[in-house]
């Protein structure tokens, strides 16, 4: 069994963050939970979180007002949804924060 957890910033002044965990068991994903985070007037907020929490792997995209729409991955297995997402959130996660930034002023 094996577990690995960091957090990587995107960002040189802090503002935007990748959280990472993953369980190995047997060389297979049990569990994941990876999250991108930004610091928006000196509060953090997670703003899209890929895990496995409920015991299936799906994506949240949280709201300012907590809300959160769920993506399942039907017949995707977990090690698949984990790289889907580390490559989704690296690739995307400026267009998140905008996206979220313009929701807060709404």
């Amino acid at each position: 069994m094996a577990e690995k957890e960091y957090l990587y910033y995107f960002s040189l002044d802090g503002t935007v963050r990748f959280r990472y965990y993953h369980f190995l068991k047997k060389g297979k994903i049990t569990r994941f939970r990876i999250q991108f985070e930004a610091l928006i007037e000196g509060k953090w907020y997670a703003i899209v979180r890929y895990d496995t929490a409920h015991g299936f792997p799906h994506r949240d995209l949280i709201h300012p007002d907590g809300a959160q729409d769920k993506l399942d991955f039907p017949g995707w297995d977990r090690n698949e949804v984990l790289t889907y997402g580390e490559r989704d959130i690296k690739a995307n996660w400026q267009k998140y924060r905008t996206e979220f930034e313009k929701e807060m002023k709404k």
